[in-house]
């Protein structure tokens, strides 16, 4: 287990009163249950277990708590009672993510054979930096706020690098964020371009990813802050919030049905969190809920391990164009497999062709250019449909979480100019372009 020398102990024995994150009580092993003081760690110190935030929730009335929610502002920060943030979060210096369009895609649910009304978008590309990243990188600033670091970093397969980039700027953190060495130009450009320092690193992001493992055990990194690392437990929690507003928006009500891209998993498993702790707090009626994965062909060990029956996922070396999907070996891939199979739903994924066909789908009928992980959650939907397994009769979120801009190299050769012509009305006729 890595630890930092910061302003607070990671002595589970140790005084964490001065640490102010609201209703966080502390952090609780996944796997054995351990509990420890809120710190900058990630992995149990019994079993080597992922750690996840545990909290004294709200108690009283669900009316009360929704009206305080629904008076809050519009970001994530209106379920600050919820999130492990000082109740001031809201005045601090920061983006404020969150609070994104969930669109009611009732062209695309004809072109699916999805009923009326029942297919919506979650597009979380109306973020700041354009991606969900920046609800997750909001919750690891605060936590990196109350421990006293003073660098911002990551390991980034693009999306999170400019969204930790952004924050560090807005908040007053240094920034030193690390890349594979062959990302999408686009996201290279939005990572520098906020004034931090990047690295490419040689190899895949699981590379760049041990490589800050390393980091944070060296004298180096004391001081540095690992957004999806020494802070992961923190930075987890920013997921939640997007099960939150969905229910909200559509009436504090749970889907029927999620379809979500699967990186690190991490996600996927906040969202169930999400929803159960909703649940828990009686904001949402209980009913059943199904919660399907999406993944790339080229990068998909947990849809592999899911199709295969098995409860290991076997790590994969990624080759696809969704690279913000692309990591081989996926820390909460296991956690996936059971909650996939625990609320009946799936893991499924699509090929890069199918990925291109389901970005340019979703544009043509929505008007939303997705990235290439929102090619993902659209093609395995369409997928699914078709398959049975998606009931097209029952309320469907499929998460749209980057935006289109930043991978435009997935859609660049068939997506032209129609026709290029002289600026006259005959050249027009001529190109066949007039209409009747």
């Amino acid at each position: 287990m890595a630890a930092q020398t910061v302003a607070v102990s990671t002595d589970p024995s140790a005084d964490a009163e001065a640490v102010d994150l609201g209703p966080a009580s502390g952090l609780s092993c996944r796997e054995c249950g351990e509990r420890f003081e809120l710190g900058p760690i990630f992995a149990c110190a019994s079993c080597f277990g992922p750690l996840e935030v545990a909290y004294d929730l709200p108690s009283g009335s669900p009316e009360e708590l929704k009206k305080r929610i629904e008076a809050g502002p519009a970001s994530i920060w209106r379920y600050a009672p919820l999130l492990p943030v000082p109740a001031d979060v809201a005045e601090k210096p920061n983006l404020n993510p969150g609070w994104t369009k969930l669109v009611q895609a009732d062209n695309l649910a004809r072109e699916l054979g999805v009923e009326q009304g029942k297919l919506f978008v979650k597009d979380d590309s109306g973020n700041p930096t354009h991606s969900f990243k920046d609800r997750v990188v909001a919750q690891a600033t605060e936590a990196a706020r109350a421990f006293g670091f003073t660098t911002l970093s990551c390991s980034s397969t693009g999306n999170l690098a400019g969204a930790v980039g952004a924050a560090a700027a807005r908040a007053g953190f240094r920034s030193c964020v690390f890349i594979p060495h062959d990302l999408e130009q686009g996201k290279v450009v939005m990572a520098a371009v906020y004034g931090g320092e990047l690295v490419g690193i040689e190899g895949n992001y699981d590379d760049v990813n041990r490589f800050c493992s390393e980091l944070i055990g060296d004298p180096l990194g004391e001081g540095w802050g690992f957004v999806n690392v020494n802070l992961r437990p923190y930075y987890g929690e920013g997921s939640k919030t997007l099960a939150y507003e969905i229910c909200e928006q559509l009436g504090w009500r749970l889907p029927d049905q999620l379809v979500v891209p699967i990186a690190s998993g991490s996600q996927f498993t906040k969202i169930d969190k999400g929803l159960q702790e909703l649940i828990k707090l009686g904001l949402v009626e209980d009913k059943p809920y199904k919660l399907f994965g999406a993944q790339a062909e080229g990068c998909s060990p947990v849809s592999v391990a899911y199709k295969g029956g098995h409860d290991v996922v076997r790590p994969q070396k990624p080759n696809t164009i969704a690279k913000s999907l692309a990591i081989g070996n996926p820390a909460d891939g296991p956690y996936v497999l059971d909650i996939a199979r625990r609320t009946g739903g799936a893991v499924e994924d699509v090929n890069d062709e199918q990925v291109v066909d389901a970005i340019k789908l979703l544009a043509r009928t929505e008007g939303i250019f997705a990235e290439t992980a929102g090619g993902v959650t659209v093609g395995v939907t369409k997928k699914l449909i078709e398959a049975g397994l998606i009931d097209p009769s029952l309320t469907t979120v499929v998460l749209n979480t980057g935006d289109g801009l930043k991978t435009l190299d997935a859609v660049a050769d068939t997506s032209q100019a129609t026709a290029t012509i002289r600026p006259s009305l005959d050249a027009f006729r001529a190109a066949g372009l007039a209409t009747s």
